[in-house]
Formats: C-alpha cells, structure tokens, sequence
C-alpha cells in the first residue's frame, strides 16, 4: 500500500495506477493553477484513490489575481479537496517576478489559515525566505497546531534543503516529503537527511510525470514508481519496504485528513 503524496495526473498515470498489480492505494492530484487545480478536484471526485491540492505553483504566480483566489477559495471547499498548494517561491527560474511570488504566497497562506487547511510548500532557491515567510504567516502557530493534531499542517514538498532546515521544519511541526531524487547517485544531501529524521515525520511521493527515479530515469514518471522511493528509504534506515509503505502512507492520511 503506498500513497503518491504529490502528482499530476495524467493519462497514461492514471492507467497505470488502475493496472491489476499497482500497489497504489492513494494519490495527491496536485494542482499548479486555476486550471489544474479545477482538473484535480474533478478527478478526485471521479476516482476513489484520488485527492485533491488546489492553489497557485509560483511559476504561475503572475495570473493569480483576487479573482483567481477566490475561484481556489470555492474549489478548497470541495469534497475530496484537502490542501492548498503547491505553493511557495520559486527563485531558480523567476517565471513570476520575484516580489509577485511572494505576494502569491502569502495571501495562499492566509487562505489556508483562514480555512483551517493544510499546506503544500515548493521551495526552490529560496530555502530561508520560504521559512521565514511561513513563521511570518502564522502557519507554525499553536492554532494551526490545534487543527492538526499537534503539527502545523505544513508539508515540504520534494525536498531538497539541508538537514539541519529540515530538522527545525520538524521542530515546527511541518512534514517533509521525499521524492525520486533520492535515488540519484550523487544526491548525498537527501540521504543524509533521511537518516536523520525520524520516519514519522516522512512522506514519499512522484511529482510525477517528473523527476523519475531510478531505474526508470529517463522515462516519464508515474504514481507507480513511488515504490523505488520508498525502497531507496528503506535501504537508508535497515528497515523493511513494507514499514515505509505503511508509514509514510498513515503519515499522509494523517496530514491530508483522510479517514
């Protein structure tokens, strides 16, 4: 049983996770806009093992006006819908101009606040600005703490920062998500990082149809190969594959309040 806590959906995916031997239980269709946003809520409503993020990625920051948001605000309150995002700040590209992301950001957050709902973070170059922004937003606060059962709601998406952020994102309560970069020969940092935090603290996901692990690498990814995530993980921590599994997929029911 494994849950893709980050994807977007697509058809080929969805055909794989409907195969006969997928070992996918759940998936997080996440949106990136108004319009992804609107195709995952009606996927989730097609679909049993499908969920719904909806907000505004920070590449598309630039078309998100009060209109916009307000059009996310109804289709959060949507059955199946369970976090905004991804959103964040995104500074490698700057497909949104820098101070239009962050006021993208930051009325999301308060969205989410004001709807007493989970949050998806995307973090590129910008690793200290994101985590400052969040504790400015309020989204550490004890109430957020309240909702969620002692943690903020706050989900690290892909994460690719530093053990020692990811160890204070802990600390305040947030969620990290691993993704196929950890299988990457090179990728000593993320490796590192799961050895430290602790599996309860751990999700897995794809973000497919990008960031493929390996062996596939090459290849457009899809929910079903989450499990070399997860593999990867349970080769760092001398545990067994099916520990990860039902874990990290508990630890996503648990974040996204799913019953």
């Amino acid at each position: 049983m494994f849950f893709d806590s980050h994807t977007h959906l697509e058809e080929d995916a969805i055909e794989a996770i409907q195969k006969p031997d997928s070992r996918i239980s759940y998936v997080m269709d996440i949106g990136t806009d108004l319009e992804t946003s609107l195709r995952a809520v009606e996927r989730a409503a097609r679909y049993p093992w499908c969920y719904a993020v909806v907000g505004y990625h920070p590449h598309e920051a630039k078309d998100m006006g009060q209109v916009e948001l307000d059009m996310i605000a109804a289709l959060a309150r949507k059955p199946k819908v369970k976090a905004i995002g991804e959103i964040g700040l995104d500074f490698h590209y700057n497909y949104s101009e820098p101070d239009v992301q962050r006021d993208c950001f930051r009325k999301q957050i308060r969205l989410a606040n004001d709807l007493r709902m989970p949050i998806v973070i995307h973090s590129r170059e910008a690793d200290q600005e994101v985590m400052e922004t969040l504790k400015e937003e309020q989204a550490f606060s004890n109430a957020r703490k309240s909702w969620f059962d002692g943690k903020a709601g706050v989900l690290l998406h892909c994460y690719s920062g530093s053990t020692e952020m990811a160890e204070q994102y802990v600390k305040l309560g947030a969620s990290i998500s691993v993704a196929g970069p950890i299988t990457y020969k090179n990728n000593r940092r993320t490796i590192e990082m799961v050895k430290v935090i602790g599996l309860e603290h751990l999700m897995i996901e794809t973000d497919a149809p990008y960031l493929t692990p390996e062996p596939h690498r090459g290849k457009r990814n899809q929910s079903p190969y989450v499990e070399f995530t997860a593999m990867k993980i349970a080769a760092i921590k001398g545990i067994s594959l099916d520990e990860v599994a039902k874990i990290t997929c508990q630890n996503a029911k648990t974040f996204f309040g799913i019953v």
